[in-house]
Parts: C-alpha cells; structure tokens; sequence
C-alpha cells in the first residue's frame, strides 16, 4: 500500500466518526513522510471518490500532527517580498486581531459597553473586513496555478471558508458601528455568536493555508517565473491596510 493510500484511509476513518487518537496514534508511524503535496492529493482523491468538500473542512486535527513544524520550514525558504511570505505576514495580524477580538468580546460580556470600547471593536472589525484582499489573491492568483497542477482539494475547502466568513466578518462591522444604539443584551448576544464563529473558523482557515494549502504550493511550483506571475496578479489585485511594505 502506497503512503497516499494510506493516508487517505486514515482520512476516511475520520470523518467516519472514528476517534481522533486512535486515528493520529496510527499516523504517527509515518506522519515524518508526508508533505503537504500528499496530503492534498490524498484529499482530491477523496473528492474525486464523491467525498463533499464540506466534509474535508472537519479534517484538520490530523492535518495538524502530521505537518508539525512545516510552516517554520517553509517560511524559512521564501525570500522577502515572495507573495506567501506577504500572505504568511498578513495572517500574523489576522492572528493578533483574533487573539484582542476574543479579549475585547470577554469584557464586552461583562461590562457596559462605552465609546471608546466601542471604537476599539470597530477598529477590529474592520480589519478583518479589511482582509478581503488578501482572500482575492488567494483565489484569484495563487489557487488557479495549483488546480493547473491538479491540487483542487484544498482550494476548494479555502473558497468555501472564504464565503462562511465573508458575511460573518461584515455583520461584525455593522454590529460594531450600531452598538451604542442598540440593546446591550442584544448586543452582547450577537457579539458572541459573531466572535466565536470568527475566532474559531478564520484561526482553523488560517492553519490549514499555512500548514497545508501555502507548502503544497511552494512543492509544486518551483519555477521562478510561476512566482513572478502570481506576484504580477497579486500586484494588480492589491493589498490590505496592514500589508507591511505595500
């Protein structure tokens, strides 16, 4: 048995409900020999066999032990300005963002809501929404250079995060600019469903782009031209707020 048939029976005992360590216990005989590229084939095969993209999205926990340490090596061979390490960038602030809208949203549920709280939630929000660049030369720029190298998997499942969180990330900012009008209990209870489901999804996308979707693209295009035309397509789209350098 090859190791991508391998792999991809593991996967499939996961989202058969079997349990996560018993599946990650059998993993770890050969999780030294995976690449993010076997990985993703390993999925497209399961969507290739009728398997739902939704269904891959509940994968990750396993993606996890079996590409430890692969976005330290990868970041470690970009030179500076290549469009992943501008991506990896990106994702780092997004990160931090996370990590004050959760704080943000545990005093919010605890004390009263005041204007500068208020410009404080605003000021997160907005740069979630202001991310949507970033999501756009994702998909308009780098996933159509892997589904030219067969790699669909992966791209498929970050296109249908992009779309969850889009919506998500918008009522967030309306939320934010109407909060001094609205009733803080109602407040307070849509600010927990949208920061939870946020905080949660965009961390878990955010893994996966960086330990699975960013390495399988850099095993696979290793041409420097390829690079230099996703840079020219990300160059046109454009660039976030926060985008260091742009």
């Amino acid at each position: 048995m090859s190791k991508i048939e391998k792999l991809v029976g593991l996967l499939q005992r996961l989202n058969s409900g079997e349990k996560i360590e018993d599946v990650q216990k059998d993993a770890e005989d050969f999780s030294n020999q995976i690449s993010a590229t076997d990985l993703s084939i390993a999925e497209q095969q399961l969507i290739d066999n009728g398997m739902d993209a939704e269904d891959l999205r509940g994968l990750c926990v396993i993606h996890m032990q079996m590409l430890e340490g692969e976005v330290e090596r990868m970041t470690a061979s970009l030179d500076e300005g290549h469009p992943l390490a501008i991506m990896i960038q990106e994702h780092d602030v997004l990160l931090k963002t996370l990590e004050e809208l959760e704080a943000l949203n545990a005093t919010l549920q605890e004390k009263p809501l005041t204007p500068e709280l208020q410009e404080e939630l605003l000021r997160l929000a907005v740069t979630l929404t202001g991310a949507e660049l970033h999501h756009l030369r994702e998909e308009d720029a780098l996933f159509p250079e892997l589904e030219r190298r067969g790699i669909s998997g992966p791209p498929t499942v970050m296109r249908l995060e992009h779309d969850d969180l889009r919506p998500k990330k918008h009522k967030l900012e309306v939320l934010a600019r109407e909060a001094l009008e609205m009733d803080q209990e109602e407040f307070r209870h849509h600010l927990a469903a949208l920061s939870r489901h946020i905080i949660f999804n965009l961390r878990d996308h955010i893994f996966k782009e960086n330990h699975i979707l960013y390495p399988a693209a850099v095993e696979t295009n290793t041409e420097r031209e390829v690079w230099s035309k996703i840079e020219e397509e990300c160059d046109k789209i454009g660039y976030t707020p926060f985008t260091k350098g742009k």
